[in-house]
Parts: structure tokens; C-alpha cells; sequence
């Protein structure tokens, strides 16, 4: 389970290949484990600092479905969004965070 953790984080990081890396980190993100999940989204983020490239349509619905659906983790899909939108100039979830933190 620690590999699983740990490979979408290096491999977004450290890979060349953008698209393979996300589709890796894709892959990741239909894992049973909220915490591989998360690592998953957060991968996608250093795939988007690092190689400044994502296909919006494969990685917004998971990014969104994640945020809705993790609890104890949420900290990381809002990060991993977070900077996901500043280094692709995207806006995603804006309207999420604003009814969650409207409570």
C-alpha cells in the first residue's frame, strides 16, 4: 500500500511523460483507498506544476467527484485543485468551496 502512496506523488513529480503520468494518476483515483485516491489528485498537481499540461475533460470530474466525496482527506483534493487552477489558469470548484464553507 506505502508504493501505491508514494507513485503518484514521484511519478507526477519526476516522470517526463505528462500524459502517461496522468493516466496513472487516473487510474489511481478509482482506487478502493480514500488515501491512494487522494495521492492520486495530488499527483495531478505536480504532473500540472511540473509539466504545465492536463486534459481538463479526463481530470476535472475526478477531481470534482473527490471533492465531494472524501472527508478526512478533503485538505488534499482542495490543494491539489488549488493548484491545479494556478499553474493551468483553470477555475475549478470555486462554487464547491463556497458552499462548504458557507455553513
Amino acid at each position: 500500500m506505502e508504493e501505491l502512496l508514494v507513485l503518484p506523488l514521484a511519478i507526477g513529480e519526476n516522470f517526463p511523460d505528462w500524459k502517461y503520468s496522468q493516466d496513472l494518476c487516473l487510474r489511481l483515483a478509482e482506487h478502493p483507498s480514500d488515501k491512494v485516491r487522494a495521492n492520486a489528485c495530488l499527483g495531478l498537481a505536480y504532473v500540472a506544476r511540473t509539466k504545465r499540461r492536463l486534459e481538463k475533460h479526463f481530470v476535472k470530474p475526478i477531481l470534482l467527484r473527490e471533492l465531494r466525496s472524501q472527508t478526512e482527506f478533503r485538505w488534499r483534493i482542495e490543494d491539489a485543485i488549488k493548484d491545479i487552477n494556478h499553474y493551468l489558469k483553470w477555475c475549478l470548484a470555486h462554487k464547491s468551496w463556497e458552499e462548504v464553507h458557507d455553513d
